[in-house]
């Protein structure tokens, strides 16, 4: 039945109900968190209006823009919520531009939420969510500016495109690789994306077929030449044609080397990193230079100093630190993944003051606490779930209180789990002192944060 036969209602209005696939006239207000915008409807039906300052159930709409009236299509609804996608623009917004990418649209790929605003207003967008985040979830309230990275200013070459280098592709049964649809499993046959790294488009992943493969990812490193392919499921039949120097297999947690060497070189700080392929590094080429260049402000080590580096990867922050506080000083990096503390080890062989120990963050603080002096400068690095709770005990808490200022340096990549664990700390008697932020993933809704805590 068409949609405009439909009722197109307020779920729990007592009169009406939204059904996936009703249209509905919308105008965007403020943005949210995941790539959002949100209007209320007041009770509105079939060809009504829903407006931003509306007292009825939220509708939360992607493409769009906040100010823009839209025509919009319903592709889900709770007994709380609706979401929706904006198929036609009424009213444009001034920031919004023409997508450059040709599967940046609703039923697309699911990758970019806002290839369909200019830079500046991406990066206003993102300041808005992680000034939202603090303050519903924390309560504190503090201004935020995102900052462009390096070769993503508007008048650079393709600025916002070509940063990705690390892409993980979904694969279909026939074997077509491509990208997940937005929350959704079904897997969107493209020629290229245009977020990916050059020498990631260059390995042409999606014009091969990869029968009984779930998934393949893509890997280039900055600092050398190497680039590898990692195929979970069935082996390549092209083995030798593959452009990368690496071809690597995963299956039941396992890694298996087809191919080549299975660790990519990095640049940053000065110096060059080894990373297993499937191990984490930021993917942005231009983020790890300026994360560890504002973590060094932050934390101002000095000679003698003892640091720690929670969740240290390969040990890019532990390195850093190391440096600058010298043989004298002492920085401990603790990291679960076995694979990363392996790289974090062979990375930090020339700076033997600088430890690295596997495990869960937490319990290793209680078994370092006993005749260990405790760190005057603390680094955290967590995944998108935040600080573990016992470690937010830990710097809360009596066993890492020493004499003179302690200084915390939290990147984060989620600012609702950052909103979280900064109420924590701030309650737990540490000040925070500064947030900066940065556009690590440009034409997405992701962006990274660092914020710098004084306690003592």
């Amino acid at each position: 039945m068409p949609s405009e036969d439909r009722t197109a209602p307020a779920p729990g209005d007592g009169e009406k109900t939204l059904s996936p696939g009703d249209e509905i006239e919308l105008v965007a207000g403020e943005v949210a968190h995941g790539g959002w915008c949100v209007a209320r409807l007041a009770g509105a039906g079939r060809g009504e209006q829903a407006e931003p300052g509306g007292v009825g159930p939220v509708v939360f709409i992607r493409h769009t823009l906040p100010g823009e009236r839209v025509r919009a299509r319903i592709t889900e609804v709770t007994a709380r919520f609706a979401r929706a996608d904006a198929i036609q623009i009424l009213t444009p917004a001034a920031g919004r531009v023409e997508p450059p990418c040709p599967y940046a649209h609703p039923g697309g790929c699911g990758g970019c939420d806002w290839q369909h605003a200019s830079l500046p207003t991406q990066r206003e967008l993102k300041a808005a969510v992680v000034a939202q985040q603090l303050r519903r979830i924390s309560g504190i309230e503090r201004a935020v500016t995102v900052e462009a990275l390096p070769g993503d200013h508007p008048g650079d070459p393709g600025p916002g495109l070509g940063w990705r280098t690390r892409v993980t592709f979904a694969v279909r049964p026939d074997g077509q690789a491509g990208l997940r649809a937005h929350r959704s499993h079904d897997v969107v046959e493209i020629d290229d994306c245009l977020i990916a790294h050059p020498r990631i488009r260059d390995l042409g992943v999606t014009r091969r077929r990869w029968p009984r493969a779930r998934s393949v990812e893509a890997v280039t490193g900055t600092g050398g030449p190497e680039r590898a392919v990692i195929v979970t499921g069935g082996r390549p039949a092209h083995l030798n044609e593959l452009p990368a120097e690496a071809v690597l297999g995963r299956s039941r947690g396992r890694t298996t080397v087809y191919r080549g060497r299975p660790y990519v070189s990095e640049q940053a700080a000065g110096r060059s990193w080894r990373v297993s392929a499937p191990g984490f590094w930021q993917v942005h080429p231009a983020v790890a230079d300026v994360l560890v260049t504002a973590v060094l402000a932050a934390l101002d080590p000095q000679p003698g100093d003892r640091a720690l580096d929670l969740y240290c990867g390969a040990g890019l922050f532990t390195g850093a630190l190391a440096a600058a506080v010298g043989p004298d000083g002492a920085v401990t990096g603790v990291e679960s993944d076995r694979v990363a503390v392996r790289d974090a080890r062979r990375n930090l062989r020339d700076t033997p003051w600088a430890t690295v120990h596997q495990g869960d963050a937490g319990q290793v603080l209680a078994c370092q606490q006993a005749g260990s002096p405790a760190a005057r400068l603390t680094v955290l690095d967590p995944p998108r779930t935040g600080v573990a709770r016992d470690v937010i005990d830990y710097l809360t808490g009596p066993a890492a209180e020493i004499a003179g200022p302690r200084r915390i340096a939290y990147v984060s990549c989620d600012p609702a789990t950052l909103a979280r664990d900064l109420g924590l700390l701030v309650a737990g008697g540490w000040r925070l002192e500064e947030l900066r932020a940065f556009d690590a993933f440009p034409m997405t809704h992701h962006v990274e944060c660092l914020a710098t805590l004084a306690g003592g």
